[in-house]
């Protein structure tokens, strides 16, 4: 199948909206009402109890091989809580990748989202400096690795850290933070519909990338995996493939799969927006951390 992201931004309105979801086993689906999470408590109605007094700027961290690169961070004024690694898309370190951070600020996280696109092209436009490490075959996995590194080591050191750290990552950054979660210690680990952790590129595709779904035994945290029924990469056949290894490897795991939604579902800037796999989606999302990312 050729490469074709034009498939993907096609606005397609869908008359009605459902989800499957399937759990590994060691994972339970919800948190508990009452449960204290890494910022935000849930109170026993569910609704979520968080002050949203945020800092949120731009930053630079230590990456891979000790180079100094961009970063964005964004973390709540007082209180104690976990940190999230947001890994962007292929588009780019973009202001709605920025937002996203915010928005896990404003909901009791520190949240740092690394330029992975710094060194190709600095101080370029998202779509600049994406074009650039595109056509350099996009962000090398070693270096992913060590830049995530060095976005954990400065979330530790925040003086709110109460050291619990995940990863989550959208499209590129899907694969990115699985690749993360099999190569560094974390506490919990979310994959928004990436590409090719299962299968292999197309011909023109603008990444070089391997699947990873033979690390899955390395997987040192609890999955979330977020993904659309009418995407292509990854496709559906991909998500149980991936789902299959998960089970034969005992890991934890959690999948959702939305009826109505292909690639980019989260991405509200984007015709391929879809609000009700979204909302639903950021649910899991807080879920998810309020059980792995508590202290």
């Amino acid at each position: 199948m050729a490469w074709d992201p034009g498939r993907r931004a096609g606005w397609q309105p869908e008359p009605s909206w459902s989800g499957r979801a399937r759990y590994g086993d060691a994972d339970p689906p919800f948190a508990r009402p009452g449960e204290q999470g890494a910022g935000p408590t849930i109170d026993e109605t569910g609704s979520v109890q968080v002050s949203d007094a945020m800092t949120a700027k731009t930053t630079t961290i230590t990456g891979h091989g000790g180079d100094a690169i961009e970063a964005y961070l964004a973390h709540p004024e007082e209180g104690s809580y976990g940190g999230v690694v947001v890994i962007h898309h292929m588009p780019g370190y973009d202001d709605a990748t920025k937002e996203i951070a915010r928005k896990f600020a404003a909901h009791g996280y520190a949240a740092v989202m690394p330029n992975l696109y710094s060194r190709e092209a600095p101080g370029a436009s998202p779509d600049d400096a994406a074009a650039t490490a595109r056509a350099q075959g996009g962000v090398p996995d070693e270096r992913l690795v060590g830049d995530v590194a060095g976005a954990i080591e400065a979330l530790r050191a925040l003086p709110g850290a109460n050291g619990k750290v995940a990863t989550i990552g959208y499209c590129s950054g899907g694969r990115q933070s699985f690749l993360a979660a099999v190569s560094l210690d974390l506490d919990a680990a979310v994959d928004c519909y990436g590409a090719f952790v299962v299968g292999t590129p197309p011909e023109g595709f603008p990444l070089a990338v391997t699947p990873l779904v033979d690390r899955v035994g390395d997987l040192s945290c609890p999955l979330l995996g977020l993904f659309g029924a009418e995407d292509q990469f990854p496709s559906p056949e991909q998500v149980a493939e991936l789902e299959a290894a998960l089970k034969a490897a005992g890991k934890p795991y959690e999948f959702h799969t939305y009826e109505g939604a292909g690639h980019a579902f989260f991405a509200v800037d984007r015709p391929s927006y879809r609000p009700e796999a979204a909302v639903d989606g950021w649910n899991r999302i807080w879920e998810f951390f309020g059980r792995h990312l508590s202290a």
